[in-house]
């Protein structure tokens, strides 16, 4: 097993903190066997979760101006939820229509690459968050998570339609070369859905994804269609595009409505936690768009139709 120093307070450096919390996170989800050393591993565990609460609590204070007023009802309370997306944080990003309609083949590699370096898994979000939910919430999650698995078909499970697209695009995701704002994001999903005192904010957060994503995901299909890449490197995003729009409107009334309904005092959880992840998108756009100024466009060669039909195939083989 390898054993982590003491993390970084997350307020002294944001990149080493979130890449040693990202490492550490691969590392204490991934499977594994007894060892001789778990003590060591618990307590370096404690001081990583310890950190992480941190960083955590500070982004919960960050987005508390934001928050609607308490107890103003289940019905006012989804109104406010559902307007998160077109006045939520990070929503109509330039950036997305600037990957539609101008970036170039090198700069959506890129934005890629970050994308899947920064992957926590939807699927296990939702797993870690159903944990002991009441019945009609954890179904809602049991429906989503059979989506997520395509249904019981390999080949259909989106993780993997993701892993299809790294590969055939012969990206390179790494946690050492992903900005460490969508590590914060990946940090943050885990770090709600895998500890039990935010399991409102997970549901919040889960449900600000499938709220939010479409029309994003939609325009880098279009981009990626634009730049000459096949329908089956889009797939994910095209699934994306449809599905996420149903699974937002069942996660609200299946999840949210009746959460808050019988215990109004978890709105503002879920309304923190849909907030968070929000904010963490929101930074990440910009700071993707910061990075992707600087690759040179024009040394990308402005190819005929076949010559990028031939550079597809040879990034897929």
């Amino acid at each position: 097993m390898i054993m982590f120093k003491a993390p970084i307070h997350h307020s002294t450096d944001a990149c080493l903190f979130h890449r040693d919390l990202a490492h550490f996170n691969a590392q204490r989800l991934a499977p594994a066997l007894p060892n001789a050393e778990w003590r060591g591993a618990l307590q370096t565990e404690l001081l990583f979760k310890i950190s992480e609460g941190h960083f955590l609590e500070a982004l919960r204070a960050e987005v508390a101006p934001w928050l609607p007023a308490a107890h103003i009802g289940t019905d006012a309370f989804i109104q406010w939820f559902e307007s998160l997306a077109t006045h939520g944080p990070g929503q109509a990003h330039p950036l997305f229509e600037w990957l539609e309609t101008s970036a170039s083949l090198a700069q959506m590699r890129w934005f890629l690459t970050q994308e899947a370096g920064g992957e926590a898994g939807f699927d296990d979000l939702v797993a870690y968050a159903q944990v002991k939910l009441p019945p009609q919430a954890k179904l809602e999650c049991a429906r989503n998570f059979w989506d997520e698995m395509g249904h019981g078909k390999q080949s259909a499970m989106h993780g993997q339609m993701l892993d299809r697209m790294v590969a055939e695009l012969n990206l390179q995701p790494a946690i050492d070369t992903t900005v460490w704002q969508a590590l914060a994001l990946s940090n943050t999903m885990l770090g709600l859905a895998t500890t039990r005192r935010y399991a409102y904010q997970a549901l919040g957060a889960l449900g600000a994804i499938e709220l939010t994503a479409p029309d994003r995901v939609k325009k880098v299909s279009s981009g990626m269609k634009r730049l000459g890449l096949d329908g089956r490197m889009r797939a994910y995003f095209d699934l994306h595009a449809a599905l996420d729009v149903s699974h937002a409107q069942c996660w609200i009334r299946e999840v949210i409505r009746p959460l808050v309904a019988q215990n109004p005092d978890c709105a503002a959880a879920i309304a923190e936690g849909a907030l968070m992840r929000l904010l963490c998108g929101q930074r990440c756009f910009d700071r993707y768009s910061l990075e992707l100024k600087k690759l040179d466009h024009a040394a990308v060669p402005q190819a005929s139709p076949g010559a990028l039909s031939r550079l597809v195939t040879e990034l897929s083989q």
